[in-house]
């Protein structure tokens, strides 16, 4: 077993694509998840009518927004479809009114901000302040979802690579060589699980001390912690990537098991909350390795949990890696008449 993890090693180092797409491809988008999600410097556009009393238009100035005064003879639908404007303030019978071109939550909740802090300089006590057990209230989108960012991005290309790598064995003959040796079927199985588990443990590596020193995500908890979750990920993903291998004949065939076992685990990464989901849906969430490998990052990162709080996870997700390496074995067993 030993020979076949050095050959699978070498294999992946002189793939120079393999490696990329497995070690860089989850870096870039990360690193461009965080210029959309991060910290927005956008500085909104204000129009206010002559409805809005003084004081609140005198606090809105002193805001970090570009604030207009609309004449009466001003259109403000034209204004606001052309663009000049991200939104109109108006106050009438109903109270205050912000009239926007559509639902944009970057712009929406810069508007939202000046508007409230306006008004909460001018009457302290109708303001709202959040407060949260976990996180921050101010926390970027970025930070808030990141946990779910790392888990499913190393979930998705470590199963595509796995994948693609084995059925490249099966069609290029050297599984079935390897077959005809005396090497026991779960030796194969384990050789390349361990093999591409290799990589597929850097790239966790990566990931984690990426985004933590370059992209500086907030982790609450343990590094270590994180980098064990994404390491269990990562093996189970290797071995999911072998089972479905199993069932397709061609690299397009692994890439068309994308919708029926990638997208649904996004759902149950933490996108949304499961407690949410109706007609009990959300137990689906419990047969789905990324559940786990998400909620104990969650619990990791920004609840700042130990190894008490997120062993259940973990060891589920031994469950899976456990349970995967069996199927595999079986099914191994049409390769060789026993």
């Amino acid at each position: 077993m030993n020979s076949l993890i050095l050959r699978i090693i070498k294999q992946m180092l002189n793939d120079k694509r393999s490696l990329v797409l497995i070690l860089l491809a989850p870096i870039l988008i990360l690193s461009l998840v965080y210029l959309l999600l991060g910290d927005s410097t956008y500085t909104p556009r204000l129009m206010v009518d002559k409805t809005i009393p003084q004081a609140i238009v005198t606090e809105l100035e002193k805001q970090d927004v570009v604030l207009t005064v609309l004449d009466s003879e001003t259109d403000t639908e034209l204004q606001l479809k052309d663009k000049t404007t991200d939104a109109i303030l108006t106050f009438g019978e109903n109270g205050f009114v912000i009239k926007m071109l559509e639902a944009d939550s970057t712009k929406t909740a810069a508007v939202t901000k000046a508007f409230k802090n306006a008004v909460a300089k001018i009457n302290p006590a109708g303001s709202l302040a959040m407060v949260y057990l976990y996180g921050k209230a101010d926390s970027s989108l970025f930070n808030s979802l990141g946990y779910m960012l790392l888990g499913v991005l190393s979930f998705f290309f470590v199963f595509i690579i796995s994948g693609i790598s084995f059925v490249r064995e099966r069609t290029t003959g050297t599984l079935e060589r390897l077959m005809i040796t005396p090497i026991k079927r779960w030796g194969v199985v384990g050789g390349y699980t361990l093999g591409f588990g290799f990589f597929a443990a850097i790239q966790s590596i990566l990931i984690i001390l990426f985004t933590k020193y370059v992209l500086g995500m907030a982790f609450t908890g343990s590094v270590f912690l994180a980098i064990l979750t994404m390491v269990l990920l990562a093996f189970t993903a290797v071995s999911t990537g072998a089972l479905v291998s199993i069932f397709a004949n061609s690299e397009f065939q692994v890439m068309q098991f994308i919708p029926i076992i990638i997208i649904p685990q996004i759902f149950f990464s933490g996108l949304i909350s499961i407690d949410t989901l109706p007609f009990g849906l959300g137990r689906l969430a419990y047969i789905m390795p990324v559940y786990y490998g998400c909620t104990a990052l969650e619990n990791v990162l920004i609840k700042g949990f130990g190894i008490q709080e997120i062993g259940g996870y973990l060891c589920m997700l031994l469950v899976f890696i456990f349970v995967l390496f069996v199927l595999n074995t079986i099914l191994l067993k049409k390769y060789r008449k026993i």
